[in-house]
């Protein structure tokens, strides 16, 4: 049974710095697009970035210059290092696997920008 496993959130001031992580029970981890989504209360769910299977990277403009996205295919494991978090960026944050004939979540993890 695939896992997508998140961890890495939590309670951050503004300004702050959050990793996230998800660790995926994937065969063949090195072939899967992978993405990190986010969703707020009455928002519709939103790519933040993503990192195909050969690195390529792609972020939405509001996350720009502030969050990375990066893989470590040894660990089956993708990040998120967010920095110069704002109160904006409250959500829940899901892992994305997917290639063109499957797809797959996490179940999320929480992050909240607030003083």
């Amino acid at each position: 049974q695939v896992q997508l496993v998140e961890s890495g959130g939590g309670l951050v001031q503004p300004g702050g710095s959050l990793r996230l992580s998800c660790a995926a029970s994937l065969s063949a981890f090195t072939f899967y697009n992978m993405g990190w989504y986010r969703q707020a209360p009455g928002k519709q769910r939103e790519l933040v970035a993503a990192i195909t299977a050969d690195e390529s990277t792609n972020y939405a403009d509001s996350v720009k210059g502030r969050f990375t996205i990066s893989r470590d295919n040894a660990k089956n494991t993708v990040y998120l290092q967010m920095n110069s978090l704002k109160p904006e960026d409250t959500a829940v944050y899901l892992c994305n696997a997917a290639t063109v004939l499957r797809t797959y979540w996490g179940q999320g993890t929480q992050v909240t920008v607030s003083s």
